[in-house]
C-alpha cells in the first residue's frame, strides 16, 4: 500500500514469509497489525465475493483478504514483489498474482464473460467485485477514472490515498478543497472518509498521514441526464484555471452568445468559479449548452 510513488506493506505476522527488502522509490512498509485489520473490516463481509487488491506489496493485506474472500486478485507492478508473492502463494487456490500496472490492466480479460461461459443471447452481467488499495499520490485521479470505467465489475473500492488528497476526494461545493477530482469521484460514487493513520504506523515513516476512503459506486449520470464522456470533458474544462471565473474557463470551447443564455437558463452567475457549483447545477448547464449547441 503506497504513498508517493509506491506503498508497499512491510513483513509482518501475517504477512507473506519473504525476505527483508530495503524501501525503494519512496516506499513505506505497513507495520502497524491493527491498521491492516482496520481497512479490512472497512471491506465489510466477503464471504462469496471477489477482491481486487492494487499494490499488494509483502501481502500483509493479501493473507487476511484470502482468508475471508472467495476469490483474490493482487496486481503488483514491482517484479520482484509480486515474484516473491507468487512463490509464497503457489499453493493457494483462491489467490491470483498479476504482476503489471493497473492504468494498462484490461479488466474485461479479468472480470468479464470467458469463452463457453455466456450464453448466445443473453447478457453477462457479473457479479461485482471490491477494491482495496493504496493509491500513489500521482496517479490517484488516473487509478479513479479507470476503475470507474470498468464500474460493471465492481461495487466498493476501499482506498487509502495521502491525507491532503482524501480532503479533496471528499470535498462539499463551495469548500476550498472543491475541486475536479472531488466532482468527479462523487460523480460515479458515495464518498465516505473512514480514518487517518500517522506516519509512525509506516516504516520507513512518511512525511504526510494517509486516510481511508469507502467509495460505494452509484453513478449519477442517467440521474444528471448527461453524456459521460462530454460531461468529464466538460468538468475539466470548468476547473482548467481554479482561479479564473466559470465564464473564462468555457469561453475557451463556447460561444459567448450561447455561454450567457446558458448561464441565465441554469442560473448560474458568470462570475461564479466551478468549485462553487454542486454536480446538479454544473450538469443543468452542461445540458443548457449541449441543447444550444444543438440548436444553433
Amino acid at each position: 500500500m503506497a504513498f508517493g510513488k509506491r506503498v508497499n506493506v512491510r513483513k509482518s505476522s501475517t504477512a507473506l514469509p519473504l525476505r527483508r527488502r530495503k524501501p525503494v522509490l519512496g516506499q513505506h512498509f505497513l507495520r502497524d497489525e491493527a491498521a491492516a485489520q482496520r481497512i479490512i473490516e472497512a471491506l465489510g463481509d466477503l464471504s462469496g465475493k471477489t477482491v481486487l487488491e492494487i499494490g499488494p506489496g509483502t501481502g500483509a493485506l493479501t493473507r487476511r483478504l484470502i482468508a475471508r474472500a472467495r476469490r483474490v486478485i493482487a496486481i503488483e507492478l514491482d517484479k520482484v514483489l509480486a515474484a516473491q508473492l507468487r512463490m509464497g502463494l503457489a499453493l493457494v487456490r483462491n489467490a491470483e498474482i498479476i504482476e503489471g500496472d493497473v492504468l494498462a490492466i484490461d479488466f474485461d480479460t479479468i472480470f468479464g464473460p470467458k469463452p463457453g461461459n455466456s450464453r448466445p443471447g443473453l447478457e453477462y452481467v457479473p457479479q461485482p467485485a471490491t477494491v482495496v488499495g493504496n493509491l500513489p499520490y500521482y496517479i490517484t485521479s488516473d487509478i479513479l477514472l479507470r476503475l470507474f470505467a470498468y464500474r460493471r465489475y465492481f461495487d466498493t473500492l476501499v482506498i487509502m490515498v495521502q491525507r491532503e488528497l482524501a480532503d479533496r476526494i471528499v470535498a462539499r461545493p463551495g469548500s476550498r478543497d472543491y475541486g475536479l477530482l472531488s466532482a468527479t469521484a462523487q460523480l460515479y460514487a458515495k464518498v465516505e472518509r473512514l480514518f487517518s493513520f500517522a506516519p509512525g504506523s509506516f516504516t520507513p515513516p512518511p512525511k504526510v498521514h494517509s486516510t481511508v476512503l469507502r467509495l460505494t459506486l452509484a453513478p449519477q449520470l442517467e440521474k444528471l441526464g448527461v453524456a459521460e464522456d462530454r460531461f468529464i470533458h466538460f468538468l475539466k474544462l470548468s476547473f482548467g484555471q481554479k482561479r479564473k471565473t466559470l465564464w473564462n474557463n468555457l469561453k475557451l470551447e463556447y460561444d459567448a452568445a450561447l455561454l450567457r443564455a446558458a448561464l441565465e437558463q441554469a442560473g448560474i452567475s458568470a462570475n461564479v468559479r466551478a468549485e462553487a457549483l454542486p454536480l446538479e447545477k454544473a450538469a443543468a448547464l452542461f445540458r443548457a449548452l449541449s441543447s444550444g449547441q444543438r440548436g444553433s
